[in-house]
Formats: structure tokens, C-alpha cells, sequence
């Protein structure tokens, strides 16, 4: 009998990815494991679940539940992690507490100083989660969905050696979109993707043989066309390629379109296009709603969705299952994959798929330019995920620093003055390690004083000197 395993099933992720799951032609008898710390919303989940395997007429299907996840990873074949640490306590903090130094972000998950934090809060629980899966099931093929990406992989990856991938949709939904916008059948369009997390680029992008750039540029010079995606369309302009995630999500991991009000009023709009606080002033509403939607489908007031999604997981089960090979694009180490980022970074690529597990692919060096982009992003990811690590609270305030976004808008000393207020806010959140005093930054001394004058009085006399040579 296979077993999945959803960690944080209390997520919106649960319906649709058993769903897909279940939906794997021969796959036969399997166990639904799911856990959840909070037991209300791990019941109503179960609930669902019991509801979907009556709805696809699944009879050889049972499911193990608790909120103790070491009741359910014993026997797991494959691990879902959708873990959401702190829930909607921490987002206003993570967006407010920015903002005031003239920090705005639109989500806030990924990068910046709302994804630092969030990679605060969810690293030191999910290294604690990686520690139970080596004990309970170390052969389990292990599948991350939990943001910030970049960050959870590149930690996760030095920390143990279990085959894992972080996996994403930003690949499919970007080239969908991109077929969308240039009205091709999708099936037949081919492109190679390659970058990081939220920060691939689509280096080639073909029809029959033929080059779409020239047709996509064509394209965004329609109003209508190039408003339903201002910031990526600009990107492509002045880099010369088509990024894989949304123009509100991107216009937060450059120092470009929002660093001032002008700005963002030409680049970014309302909403998942650019808005301000988008996520912090939405995301508990969308929970409550998402809370009421699970209920209404466990107790038949609306039906189940039945079709499949995009989303990888369950390519990844039957690949690796039947040995049938499938490429997904995910988040693994760079083992010389593109040469010309980072080493010791982590990068999404293609990755094949068998009954041997996840097989990174090479994709070779991406244009400077946008490899130069992507460095700039995986320069916070290090230094975050090296702070977790070694407990190091000044690397965290360094991350801060070098964040893009925040270095376009603040200097160093606002940036450590806002991160002190960030680790006092989410104190509870947080390790304690983060909460130790904050580093006091020396003010210059008489001594200095003096000697910047000695300085600058044989710069002088050098001066005249020069001038008496001259003459």
C-alpha cells in the first residue's frame, strides 16, 4: 500500500492535491496521512477527505490523522510539506513594520523583509520536521510547497541529505500564460526555464520552430495586453526575457518599481499586479473564506472539484511509482547546473522524475544580465539561511541589508533599526536567539575626529605642493 503524507493539512493545498493523487490510474490501496497542529482544522480536512473518496468511489483508501506527526510518518513512501507557521498572527507586522522605513511590499513571502521573517518563523520547525522523517521514513521522497522557497530549500538541503525537491507552479502557470497571451495551443509551444525560485527566466521560447519574442514584444505594445502585466512585460523589455512570477510578486525582488510613489503609480496596479499591503489587508479574509469552502465541501453543501491541477506532486508519485519518467521544474542545489550562479546556492531547473527519484538536469549559463538578478536574490537567501543555522542574528540583519527592495529605499542603519523592531514585534514567533540585545554600532571618536583632520591637512599640503611643482 502507498502511503502520502501531508504535512499542514489544514492548507488549501489538501483537497486539490489528493485529488490529483487519487485521480492516478492502477495506483491502488493507499493511506492518506495527515497532520495538522491544529486539531480543528486537521478535522475538518479529514472530514473532506473521507467525502472525496466517496465522491471518486476510492474503497481501498484509508486515512491516519493526528496532530502528532510522528503518529503518521511511519511507512510514508512520499512527504508533502505545506506548513504554515504562525498562521495570519504575523503578516501585519511583517508588512506595517516595513513600511514605515518606505519598504512596500505587495506579498512579502519570498524575499524582503516579510520573507526573511517568514523564513524566521518556518525554517527552525521544518528542520525539526526533516529530523523526524530521517527517524521514521528516510527513503520518503520529500516535496516542499512552502514559501519562502529559495530560502526553506537552500537550508533544508545542507541540513540532510534526504532526496527532496521544492516545487512551485510558477513554471506551468507562466507558460500557460505566455500561450494564452499569444493565442498557441499550449501543448505545442516549447521553451527552456531556468533561474530561482519566483526568479526563472524563459531563455527560449518557440512555435513550430519559430522565435516568440518578437511576437510577445508585438503584443505588449496592445494597452490591453501589456496591463495585465505591467512589470513583467518591462522586464522583458529592458532585459530581454519573460520571468516566471507575477508582476506585483517580481516588482518586490528588484530595486526598480517600488522604491517611490511615481514609480509604482507607471508600473504596478492594483491587487497580485503590484497593490500595496496586497497580501497583509487580503490574506485573513481569503482564509476565513478558504475555512468556510473546506467545511461546505466535507458536508456536501457544494460539490468537490474533480479535475486535476497543475500542480506537480502527483507527477511525482506515479514517476517515481511506475518508473515513468516525467520532468517538473524545482527548487534543488546547484551541482554546476547553471554554471554562472552560485555553487552553493539552490536553483530551478528541469528535473526528471523515476522509479530512482529526482534527477536535476543541466541547463548551462543564463544570460549575465539576469544571472546577475538572480545573484542579487541568492546573496539573502545565504546569508538567511546561514543565519538560521548557526543561530547567527547579525547574518539575518545582513540579509536585510542586502535585500534588493529595502537597499533602494534605506540605509544600512534604518534597515537594523527596522529589523530590531521586526525581531521585538514577532518575538514569540521566533527563535530566541533573535531576541538577544541588539548590536550597538559605535559612534566615531575624538581620536577619528583627529585623524581625519591629520588626513585631510596632508591632503592640503600635498595639494600645494603640487601646485608649487605645477608653477
Amino acid at each position: 500500500m502507498t502511503k502520502v503524507t501531508l504535512l499542514g493539512a489544514g492548507s488549501g493545498f489538501t483537497q486539490t492535491l489528493f485529488t490529483d493523487i487519487l485521480s492516478i490510474a492502477d495506483l491502488g490501496p493507499i493511506t492518506i496521512g495527515l497532520v495538522d497542529i491544529d486539531a480543528q482544522r486537521l478535522n475538518v480536512n479529514i472530514k473532506l477527505m473521507h467525502r472525496l473518496l466517496q465522491v471518486l468511489d476510492k474503497t481501498n483508501c484509508k486515512i491516519e490523522a493526528s496532530t502528532d506527526r510522528k503518529e503518521v510518518l511511519k511507512g510514508s513512501d512520499y512527504i508533502i510539506s505545506t506548513i504554515e507557521v504562525s498562521g495570519t498572527k504575523c503578516v501585519r507586522w511583517d508588512n506595517d513594520i516595513p513600511m514605515q522605513y518606505g519598504i512596500d511590499q505587495c506579498i512579502g513571502d519570498t524575499i524582503g523583509p516579510g520573507g526573511i521573517m517568514k523564513a524566521l518563523r518556518t525554517l527552525p520547525p521544518f528542520l525539526d520536521i526533516l529530523t523526524d522523517i530521517q527517524k521514521y521514513c528516510p527513503n520518503a521522497l520529500v516535496m516542499n510547497y512552502t514559501n519562502p522557497m529559495s530560502i526553506m530549500s537552500l537550508a533544508s538541503t545542507r541540513f540532510c541529505d534526504l532526496p527532496y525537491v521544492g516545487l512551485c507552479h510558477s513554471v506551468q502557470g507562466t507558460s500557460a500564460h505566455l500561450a494564452n497571451i499569444l493565442e498557441i495551443p499550449y501543448e505545442k509551444m516549447k521553451w527552456r526555464c531556468g533561474g530561482i525560485n519566483h526568479m526563472a527566466w524563459f531563455t527560449e521560447l518557440t512555435y513550430k520552430g519559430k522565435d516568440l519574442y518578437p511576437k510577445l514584444l508585438q503584443a505588449m505594445q496592445d494597452k490591453e495586453t501589456y496591463e495585465r502585466d505591467p512589470v513583467r512585460f518591462e522586464m522583458m523589455q529592458q532585459f530581454g526575457y519573460f520571468v516566471t512570477e507575477s508582476s506585483g510578486h517580481f516588482s518586490e525582488y528588484v530595486p526598480y518599481f517600488r522604491k517611490n510613489k511615481k514609480v509604482m503609480k507607471q508600473y504596478c496596479r492594483p491587487s497580485y499586479l503590484g497593490g500595496s499591503s496586497f497580501y497583509a489587508d487580503s490574506w485573513p479574509q481569503w482564509r476565513k473564506e478558504t475555512d468556510k469552502k473546506r467545511r461546505d465541501m466535507a458536508s456536501g453543501k457544494i460539490e468537490i472539484p474533480t479535475g486535476t491541477s497543475h500542480e506537480y506532486a502527483s507527477q511525482i508519485i506515479k514517476a517515481h511509482k511506475f518508473n515513468q519518467q516525467e520532468t517538473i521544474y524545482a527548487s534543488v542545489p546547484n551541482t554546476g547546473l547553471i554554471p554562472n550562479l552560485p555553487n552553493t546556492g539552490v536553483v530551478e531547473v528541469a528535473v526528471l522524475v523515476d522509479q530512482n527519484g529526482y534527477t536535476p538536469t543541466y541547463f548551462g549559463n543564463l544570460p549575465e544580465q539576469v544571472a546577475a538578478l538572480c545573484r542579487s536574490n541568492m546573496a539573502v537567501y545565504e546569508l538567511t539561511a546561514q543565519g538560521v543555522l548557526n543561530k547567527d542574528r547579525e547574518a539575518i540583519v545582513h540579509a536585510m541589508m542586502l535585500d534588493p527592495l529595502s537597499a533602494a529605499v534605506c540605509c544600512p542603519a534604518e534597515i537594523r533599526e527596522m529589523a530590531d523592531k521586526l525581531f521585538r514585534a514577532e518575538k514569540n514567533y521566533i527563535p530566541l536567539w533573535c531576541n538577544k540585545p541588539a548590536k550597538k554600532i559605535a559612534a566615531p571618536t575624538k581620536k577619528r575626529h583627529k585623524t581625519t583632520k591629520k588626513i585631510k591637512d596632508g591632503a592640503a599640503q600635498v595639494s600645494s605642493m603640487a601646485a608649487r611643482n605645477v608653477k
